[in-house]
């Protein structure tokens, strides 16, 4: 796989680099989740590698000096779990076919449908030319490894040309993200509302605060052990309510607690002194953007759920200045909260020519199914028309 005054490297840890190079090729827009810290707290913690089907097995180019140069976070996935882009119907036909569509190679943030960069390159360096030597090594790895696929998520839109023109299909998903229209408060973000979706909001509120609710927010930085062991508590029970088990597990919160405080920010709700709920924003205040990743509680109480995870959210984005709030992958419930709906892209490249042909003739039908889904959502947007949206 190795290219002229180039060496392609494949390692099963990160551990087998450093922070500082790994770090040194994030671009300023990479945002905490492909850094170093986030991704080797998932190796250290068994939340990826092991038996959990997430092979590690990041894809590196080393120059002829052997300087990192280039990167890609990748795993060889055993399942598609933890993705956000949902490819169980086509492994079902590979297998009918008479084919293994596992493993398969997977070029994403592990549990995290984030869009962002995916081919990392140093500054100094051609980056058309390594992110070609990336692409190329990556169809290297998967024909040398008999895989059946694959799947670039969520990356950078300024890759999509190039990734096309190398035979990847792209496919379309929809999230639903807020946009901060530099509102002061929150009565001017109502405001901004349709009639309907603010009394909607109002109400929901107004029935969470008749039981009596505070809440603390709480930077990274002066987050205690008590309070990620609290925080899990919650999140472990959203899963274990839906009868499931959580991917993530304490001690890698605690970690990314210590290693990256920066980044986060807890919100806890309590009742009569006694935490019962809380919720977890990344942020990332270089590009202005904050990403509800996890919630839980340990006590039901109606629309707790939207007041902890979102209208608690958007105050602190309005009291941040930050620009756009990402909740997360589905849920149009989100648009009775000011959420608009966004189209994003994965990328996906097929070993076998003709369910490579199959697919491509889905993604034609879906992308249409898409277009069409988001425009019947954006006729029930839950801005007023003279709100002028991104």
């Amino acid at each position: 796989m190795n290219s002229p005054s180039y060496q392609i490297q494949v390692i099963s840890s990160l551990s087998e680099t450093s922070a500082s190079q790994w770090n040194a090729l994030l671009p300023e827009t990479a945002g905490p989740f492909l850094r170093y810290e986030f991704l080797h707290s998932l190796e250290q913690c068994g939340c990826v590698g092991g038996n959990t089907g997430w092979q590690v097995a990041h894809l590196l180019v080393n120059s002829s000096n052997l300087s990192l140069v280039g990167a890609m976070p990748l795993y060889l996935k055993q399942h598609s779990y933890g993705e956000f882009v949902f490819d169980w119907a086509w492994a079902q036909a590979y297998e009918q076919a008479g084919m293994p569509y596992f493993p398969k190679a997977l070029c994403a943030i592990p549990f995290t449908p984030v869009q962002g960069s995916r081919f990392l390159v140093a500054s100094d360096e051609d980056i058309v030319a390594i992110e070609k030597i990336l692409i190329r090594s990556l169809k290297a790895l998967v024909s040398q490894n008999e895989l059946s696929s694959v799947h670039i998520l969520f990356p950078d839109k300024i890759v999509l040309k190039e990734l096309v023109e190398q035979g990847f299909m792209l496919r379309d998903s929809v999230q639903f993200h807020w946009h901060n229209h530099k509102y002061q408060n929150f009565e001017q973000f109502l405001v901004s509302l349709t009639r309907k979706r603010r009394k909607n909001i109002r109400r929901e509120r107004a029935q969470v605060a008749s039981e009596n609710i505070e809440y603390r927010h709480i930077p990274g930085k002066m987050a205690t052990s008590d309070d990620w062991e609290f925080f899990f508590r919650c999140y472990q029970n959203t899963y274990l309510e839906h009868h499931s088990t959580p991917y993530l597990n304490e001690s890698c919160f605690q970690m990314l607690g210590q290693l990256m405080p920066e980044y986060l920010h807890l919100i806890i709700a309590s009742k009569n002194n006694i935490p019962i709920a809380s919720s977890l924003l990344v942020v990332d205040q270089h590009s202005s953007k904050a990403y509800g990743r996890y919630w839980g509680a340990l006590e039901h109480i109606p629309c707790l759920h939207f007041e902890v995870a979102y209208y608690q959210a958007i105050e602190y984005c309005i009291q941040e200045g930050i620009q756009t709030f990402e909740g997360g992958a589905q849920g149009e419930h989100k648009m009775a909260r000011g959420f608009i709906p966004t189209t994003i892209s994965s990328a996906h490249w097929i070993a076998d020519e003709q369910f490579s042909k199959a697919v491509k003739r889905f993604l034609e039908r879906e992308h249409e199914g898409i277009a069409a889904y988001v425009n019947e959502l954006e006729e029930h947007s839950p801005l007023k028309s003279t709100t002028v949206c991104p």
